[in-house]
């Protein structure tokens, strides 16, 4: 599954570029005391070193991420994950549209834990906040135990006179069950919501950042081998990234 995703991945970004269409590009690294996902914790808790690089070839780009993952037990011992996207998007006026494809790629997972998700959303600036509205959606995998829905909205804005940007953000993720033990990779205990405070300082190249990190997951609920609900709790994670 993996070699299919990287192939499609090239094949796209070489097909749709048009001739002689600007190529932008940046590189970027991250440490992190807990890589968390919509409230989850995709590290079993504890520290997490990434790296990433975005290209941007005329109306489409292309992404990839690799995440250390500590041998997650919602991934299956999974000790990395790679987010492979390819994306565009639109202005609309005052609205920006955006859609995306991501490939979730997991390596030294006990079984096939791969899955695909698509995305879409909408921003539009207010004043000096930006606000966003978006869905995530995960058809219907074995590696997930059936679909996935995550609808979720943020809005982030700079304080006057400082370099700090506060943020907030909060999601939802419901879905169908096909198989109720990998339903609860992404969904512990069923549907629930999750929400994140934060603010963060940009200077050059360098961003620190510091987030309050909260679900409604019942962690006292009947857990599978993929819920891991002793890690989707509330949190404190700071984050260092430095971009090139």
């Amino acid at each position: 599954m993996s070699a299919r995703y990287l192939a499609a991945l090239a094949a796209a970004c070489t097909v749709t570029a048009p001739a002689g269409a600007q190529t932008t590009a940046t590189v970027g690294a991250e440490l992190t005391n807990d890589e968390v996902r919509r409230g989850l914790s995709w590290s079993e808790g504890r520290a997490s070193v990434s790296g990433d690089a975005f290209v941007d070839i005329g109306p489409i780009d292309a992404s990839a991420r690799i995440v250390a993952t500590r041998g997650s037990e919602r991934h299956a011992g999974a000790d990395a994950v790679a987010d492979l996207t390819l994306g565009t998007g639109w202005d609309m006026g005052a609205v920006s549209l955006r859609a995306t494809a991501t490939g979730h790629l997991f390596a030294g997972a006990r079984t096939g834990m791969d899955y695909v998700e698509l995305g879409s959303s909408a921003a539009a600036g207010l004043g000096p906040a930006r606000l966003t509205a978006g869905v995530l959606y995960a058809p219907s995998q074995d590696a997930i135990g059936g679909d996935n829905l995550y609808l979720y909205a943020s809005a982030d804005s700079g304080i006057p006179g400082t370099p700090l940007t506060v943020i907030a953000e909060i999601g939802h993720s419901s879905g169908s069950v096909d198989d109720s033990q990998r339903a609860q990779r992404l969904r512990p205990g069923g549907s629930y919501t999750d929400w994140r405070l934060g603010v963060e300082r940009r200077r050059g190249p360098l961003t620190l950042g510091l987030s309050y990190i909260g679900t409604d997951v019942d962690q006292g609920a009947i857990g599978g081998p993929y819920a891991d609900l002793s890690h989707a709790g509330d949190r404190i994670v700071g984050r260092v990234r430095v971009e090139f």
